[in-house]
């Protein structure tokens, strides 16, 4: 008897391996292939300092708008002017006109002559943006200056560019000068109308005429008129 129980207990242990060895081979191997998200790589800021000069002697500078946009112009000479432009070249009011691109920035005041502002302005991850810059000379209808879709590609961290810039006439309100339609401190008069009497199209500007200088009608004095360039604008990118 002591013996027939060695003899299955010896049986028994022989059987463990084939058991443990049809276990393994019946374990499948399972890859399981997951799909890893590139990271997101971190916005960079893109920055430029806009500085606008008045180099008139007797004419505020709207708080100038300044648009940075993909492509294609927001006003240039020989086009119709839009709505937007019209409210600035009319009264300096820059609201709408800050929406039309990708980012903007506006000025917090009027620029009075001999003065200067600076705006900044960011954009994320774009330094080929065109900037353009509007603003309005306040002792007129709708005399306006600015800047038209300059190319930013062309700076560099730490570059500057600069340029003299000249006055345009909207074509949106006749040059009358008078103390009704002006709306500058010299005058005081409306600000924007809807209604177009004038050219209809962005014209360079032929200047202030005067009271002094024979216009009966005119609110404007000597100390009025301009010659161009009216504004000095510096672009200098700081990031």
């Amino acid at each position: 008897m002591p013996n027939i129980i060695k003899h299955y207990k010896k049986a028994i242990l022989l059987a463990l391996p084939l058991a443990l060895s049809a276990c393994g081979d019946d374990t499948k191997e399972v890859i399981v292939e997951v799909e890893v998200p590139a990271p997101v790589p971190t916005p960079v800021d893109v920055s430029y300092d806009v500085t606008v000069i008045n180099l008139t002697n007797g004419q505020p500078v709207s708080p100038p708008a300044v648009v940075l946009h993909a492509d294609g112009n927001l006003w240039a000479v020989g086009q119709v002017p839009s709505v937007e432009l019209e409210r600035i070249a009319e009264v300096g009011d820059s609201e709408s006109f800050l929406t039309l691109g990708m980012t903007s920035a506006g000025g917090e005041g009027p620029i009075m002559p001999g003065d200067q502002q600076t705006i900044s302005v960011t954009i994320q991850d774009i330094t080929d943006a065109k900037l353009t810059i509007a603003a309005m000379l306040g002792n007129t209808n709708d005399a306006f200056t600015g800047l038209n879709a300059w190319d930013l590609s062309q700076l560099e961290v730490g570059d500057s560019w600069t340029s003299n810039r000249p006055a345009y006439d909207a074509g949106t309100e006749k040059n009358s000068e008078s103390a009704a339609t002006v709306p500058g401190p010299a005058a005081s008069g409306e600000g924007f109308n809807p209604t177009r009497d004038d050219t209809g199209f962005i014209s360079m500007h032929p200047g202030v005429v005067s009271a002094d200088d024979g216009l009966s009608t005119s609110a404007l004095t000597v100390e009025h008129k301009f010659d161009n360039p009216v504004i000095r604008v510096r672009i200098t990118r700081t990031e």
